[in-house]
């Protein structure tokens, strides 16, 4: 765990000191005959190299956590799968041994599965992988919207206000043309 810390320091350490070094050299005045987008992306470089930094320390904690994840799974089956074993050495094998062999295998998997699903140890890693795994989302969409905003393009947040003007329009519309329709009616009697 140690090791890990180091090498994500120094990963962090090295993407800091070459987005330091590419900060410097955008703001001089070589970068002033660049145009567009990528004159943006120099500036935010920084700012992308920070999140994705955070990101890959985030990885390697959501990937621990899946590991756990499925190592509960696969243990309390290989455990489950070990019980049905012992248990159902002595059941005849012809038509109801085999009904008596699923009821068996499906009475302890279920109490298995059920006491680890119950288990607190469960829960705070399930927990911890969503957590780690929503903190991953927020990254890539702040890295996203940098990036959006470095090439003039709209992010998603600007989107989705867009979307509900148009909705609350449409409504709008609506209500206007049904109003126009009940207006004719009305005339006409």
């Amino acid at each position: 765990m140690e090791n890990e810390s180091n090498i994500t320091d120094y990963y962090k350490k090295t993407a800091t000191f070459w987005s330091d070094m590419m900060e410097m050299m955008s703001s001089k005045s070589t970068t002033l005959s660049a145009v567009g987008p990528l004159r943006n992306l120099s500036t935010n470089l920084k700012k992308i190299t920070n999140e994705l930094t955070e990101a890959n320390k985030e990885t390697v904690e959501f990937n621990n956590f899946l590991i756990k994840y499925y190592k509960q799974l696969s243990d309390t089956w290989t455990n489950a799968q070990k019980e049905v074993a012992s248990k159902t050495t002595k059941i005849p094998p012809n038509e109801e041994g085999t009904e008596a062999y699923k009821r068996v295998w499906i009475d302890i998997f279920e109490n298995n599965f059920t006491g680890l699903f119950d288990s607190k140890k469960f829960s705070e890693n399930y927990n911890n992988l969503v957590s780690t795994e929503l903190d991953l989302l927020k990254r890539w969409n702040t890295i996203t919207d940098v990036m959006l905003k470095s090439a003039n393009l709209p992010t998603k947040e600007e989107i989705e206000e867009i979307y509900e003007e148009l909705h609350i329009l449409k409504n709008r519309i609506a209500k206007l043309e049904l109003s126009k329709k009940q207006s004719e009616k009305n005339v006409r009697k």
